[in-house]
């Protein structure tokens, strides 16, 4: 079997050269196509086993003068590879070969959709749809992309559900070194609240009047959180996307405005850093006004309790009063609310946490989330059963079930006796 992913980037889309280096593994013939050899993803697929082909095969929205040869050069890589299938993970690399094949060409295509942003604009979501041929699938990253294609009438057999995957660390891999603190001025007894991401300017072309991860109404929360609990401090963690330094600019003077110096700035960070953060964290929050399950994964797999906005896939992974807080989109006076509520119940946040916890190893752990693309691609080339779609909430269910037989058979037992059996 042999695979072509087009990927947009060489610095982003880590998951994609994971789940990559997992289908090697499983003896997939697997090829991608990168913008250029170096980049901060790069290694990743150098590592993955995978046959790297450079070739930007991105939508030149930028420079449009490139268009004929963008397309030639997706038609001749895919001539020189003749792939079985063809796997794309963006809606730029996805438009450039629906162009370059035309919508009859015989190798199915598959567009693992990331994000359901393009999805919510009506332009953007007929433009893709207009394009697609009968060889087009969709796997959705999120149940809601799912039913985004679904409510456009694209029949269920073309559309598949499996969520994006990493290499998820066991316990005793966990960082423990929370510097972060220190850095901010965190007290003794005091909270830290804030997250760990890009700040993406706004697209006016979309409408947006704040950045996709709404950092505006964080820092407003945050303003009125620390005038009220004096132990709180906030932090956001993560640079300008795209060397946008006017819009962290922006953000800052709105953080010295509402709290004086009581919001931290860490700038851009390392990979390493950036993960390591979120240990340091009390409380995360993220209240995007587009999602697909990101920016709340992080903070469970490191136990930190975690408010998110109601939208895209993020109920997904947080369940409300279950395995997080689930907020209404722009609504800072409520995530206010809900923070300064959060952090007077530590001790049943941190019990949501560890259930959400449990969750994510098995939702995004991306030798099961491999084994179901692989199973999605022998489905389309060979006509083998379709794969059993992951069902967060019914894993959930069996979560809770555990822990109200756990209660069960441990009351009125002494503690010591527990503890013992345990170990």
């Amino acid at each position: 079997m042999r695979i072509l992913h087009v990927v947009k980037t060489a610095d982003g889309a880590v998951w994609a050269a994971k789940l990559a280096t997992k289908l090697c593994a499983l003896g997939v013939d697997l090829h991608v196509a990168l913008p250029r050899a170096e980049g901060s993803a790069f290694l990743f697929w150098k590592n993955s086993g995978a046959t790297i082909h450079i070739c930007d095969l991105d939508l030149p929205v930028r420079q449009p003068m490139r268009w004929p040869q963008v397309l030639r050069d997706a038609r001749q890589l895919i001539s020189r590879v003749s792939p079985d299938l063809i796997h794309s993970h963006f809606v730029g690399t996805t438009l450039v070969l629906r162009h370059a094949l035309g919508k009859k060409h015989p190798i199915p295509r598959v567009f693992q959709v990331p994000g359901p942003l393009h999805l919510e604009h009506s332009l953007f979501r007929r433009l893709e749809l207009s394009l697609a041929g009968e060889s087009d699938h969709w796997i959705g990253s999120s149940r809601c992309i799912v039913e985004h294609y679904l409510r456009s009438r694209v029949s269920l057999d073309r559309v598949f559900l499996s969520y994006y995957g990493d290499n998820l660390p066991s316990s005793n891999e966990l960082p423990v070194e929370n510097s972060l603190r220190a850095r901010v001025g965190t007290r003794p007894g005091g909270f830290l609240v804030g997250s760990v991401s890009w700040m993406y300017p706004p697209k006016l072309y979309l409408g947006q009047l704040i950045g996709l991860k709404a950092h505006e109404d964080l820092i407003d929360a945050l303003g009125t959180v620390c005038l009220m609990d004096p132990r709180v401090r906030g932090v956001i963690a993560g640079g300008a996307w795209g060397g946008a330094t006017w819009y962290e600019s922006r953000l800052r003077a709105r953080a010295r405005e509402r709290a004086g110096d009581r919001i931290h700035f860490t700038g851009a960070l390392p990979f390493a850093e950036a993960k390591q953060a979120w240990h340091a964290l009390d409380l995360a929050v993220h209240v995007p006004i587009s999602e697909n399950c990101g920016g709340v994964i992080e903070p469970l797999l490191a136990g930190v309790p975690v408010i998110a906005s109601h939208v895209g896939g993020l109920p997904e992974v947080i369940y409300d009063g279950l395995t997080g807080t689930l907020i209404p989109l722009r609504h800072p006076g409520q995530l206010a609310e809900s923070i300064l509520h959060n952090i007077s119940r530590m001790d049943e946040m941190r019990k949501m946490a560890s259930r959400g916890q449990s969750l994510v190893r098995q939702m995004f752990d991306v030798d099961r989330t491999a084994r179901e693309v692989h199973a999605i691609y022998r489905h389309i080339l060979n006509g083998e059963a379709r794969p059993a779609e992951f069902d967060s909430l019914a894993i959930l269910q069996k979560l809770l079930a555990a822990e109200s037989t756990v209660v069960n058979v441990n009351a009125g037992r002494p503690e010591s006796q527990i503890r013992k059996e345990i170990a």
